[in-house]
């Protein structure tokens, strides 16, 4: 069977410096996983070669057992090229998917800086979103023959903000919410794509201990509700050693473990480079 998600010898070079180095993993339907490292060390980088926000150096990614982006060193990247398997996919046609097409293939993200539309109300930011999967075309777009489908993204819309206890700021400018609401609408925004899999990039940051433990309580809940697999990104090792089910351990752009909560826990490696040196050490 094939994996929801799977990345494989994955890379991503910038000039000379090599910020993801061979990342292999996997997501399986309807799990959580965790992507944990100290800052710098690759994640949203991962996340971005991922949703292609970047086109990878080398490697391939599949989403269910589809190739969605291969590459290999090229050009001027292949005389400097400092990652492994530089010649791997050498053969294989390079195929580089801009983010809209990876968004409708079923694959929805947030962002570590929270980027709501500043301009537009709560209600606005979700129906937008919404207009990715809309039933229409140019011609019915521009003759308002689709009134229908209109109307049912507008009830989608409104029903989306009750679910997600933002139906009361429907109106307010998405910026003026608390932080932690706007966290919750670019949630809300994302789900409006009718994803499959979401990515959470740092969905804590800024929050305190207890809306952190809400925001557990309320990542569990869209997945059961959404029928969602979860792949984060999180400093909050609470919240990534409660919700998680496998969580991947990155290191200067290189994988150092995988494995469950409590594996990742006792891992001296991830104790030395990450969760820091136990003092009876």
């Amino acid at each position: 069977m094939n994996s929801m998600l799977e990345l494989r010898n994955v890379t991503m070079q910038f000039g000379g410096v090599v910020a993801v180095n061979d990342f292999s993993m996997h997501i399986e339907e309807g799990e959580i996983v965790a992507l944990i490292g100290p800052n710098g060390a690759g994640k949203t980088t991962a996340f971005n070669c991922i949703t292609g926000v970047y086109e990878p150096t080398n490697g391939e990614i599949l989403y269910r057992g589809r190739t969605i982006a291969v590459n290999h060193p090229r050009g001027r990247m292949k005389r400097i090229y400092g990652g492994l398997h530089g010649d791997m996919y050498a053969s294989r046609r390079v195929l580089n998917p801009t983010p809209d097409e990876i968004t409708r293939l079923g694959i929805a993200r947030t962002f570590q800086n929270i980027r709501l539309f500043r301009s537009m109300t709560v209600y606005e930011n979700v129906l937008t979103a919404m207009h990715l999967r809309a039933r229409q075309n140019a011609l019915s777009a521009v003759f308002r023959i689709s009134w229908k489908e209109e109307q049912r993204m507008r009830e989608d819309t409104e029903r989306l903000l009750k679910e997600q206890d933002l139906y009361q700021y429907r109106d307010e400018k998405a910026t003026s919410l608390p932080y932690g609401k706007q966290r919750r609408l670019e949630i809300a925004r994302a789900l409006a794509t009718e994803p499959e899999l979401l990515l959470l990039d740092e969905p804590a940051a800024g929050m305190n201990p207890q809306e952190t433990k809400e925001l557990s309580a309320f990542i569990r809940e869209i997945k059961e509700r959404y029928s969602l697999s979860v792949f984060m990104i999180e400093h909050h090792m609470d919240l990534v050693m409660d919700i998680s089910d496998r969580i991947y351990v990155l290191d200067f752009g290189s994988p150092i473990a995988e494995g469950s909560p409590a594996e990742i826990q006792r891992n001296q490696r991830v104790i030395d480079a990450y969760l820091g040196v136990s003092e009876d050490v």
